[in-house]
């Protein structure tokens, strides 16, 4: 039997079965390419961030690098500088604080922002990896159903044979193969997008650190001056 007729011979339950494998599919696919796009676009635009700010971080320049910053919001470097230097300037001005000094403050709230700003990049993967984990299952449920729906048609007709067994049971492993099918690929696509959002949360940590490092090396006189 080609597939076209095997599938042209799935009983109701088993369609059933491969529309939700189908649209678990396609729901992974989703979000691969919705992850990998917004991966892309948050590299670039933190690369010209980080380009245009090099060298360029400075008490007397603070207010035009959070101006940058909200200019690159599609990035997650310059929502985390952002972060930053918006606590410690707010601080400062003696708005925010709890008794903390404006470097202490800071460095609670990047704290704080790299666990939101990484939680945002793995938006999503929990859907690839409930398709990786529940997919082959839903597709030996198609398959069951699929052996029911064939012995049962066995039963009725009173026909036999190898070839009415083998029949059937063929086109109840199509189910198998469907979720197997699905399964793999998100499997993989999960693997691959936990691996690059490791590394970009590697760059945020060390990104923050070494602002945190650059703002200590200012000294309380010239951190005054972010204030005007």
């Amino acid at each position: 039997m080609q597939w076209l007729e095997l599938w042209e011979h799935l009983g109701l339950p088993a369609i059933f079965v491969a529309g939700l494998l189908t649209a678990m599919g396609v729901a992974s696919i989703s979000v691969f390419v919705e992850r990998l796009i917004i991966l892309r676009r948050s590299r670039e635009t933190s690369r010209v961030f980080a380009s245009t700010v090099a060298g360029n971080l400075h008490a007397a320049t603070l207010g035009k690098v959070i101006a940058e910053s909200n200019r690159l919001s599609t990035g997650h470097l310059p929502r985390l500088v952002r972060y930053g230097l918006v606590m410690y300037r707010d601080v400062h001005a003696g708005l925010d604080g709890a008794g903390l000094t404006p470097v202490e403050s800071m460095r609670r709230e990047l704290d704080r922002r790299v666990d939101e700003l990484v939680a945002d990049l793995r938006r999503g993967l929990p859907i690839l990896a409930s398709v990786g984990s529940v997919a082959p299952f839903v597709g030996l449920l198609g398959t069951v159903l699929g052996i029911i729906t064939a012995f049962r048609g066995i039963a009725e007709t009173g026909s036999g044979g190898l070839g009415a067994v083998s029949a059937g049971i063929a086109e109840a492993l199509v189910e198998t193969a469907l979720g197997l099918a699905v399964a793999i690929p998100a499997v993989l696509a999960y693997n691959y997008l936990s691996t690059q959002i490791a590394r970009d949360q590697l760059a945020l940590n060390n990104a923050a650190g070494e602002l945190i490092d650059k703002i200590e090396r200012w000294g309380e006189p010239h951190g005054a001056e972010s204030r005007t």
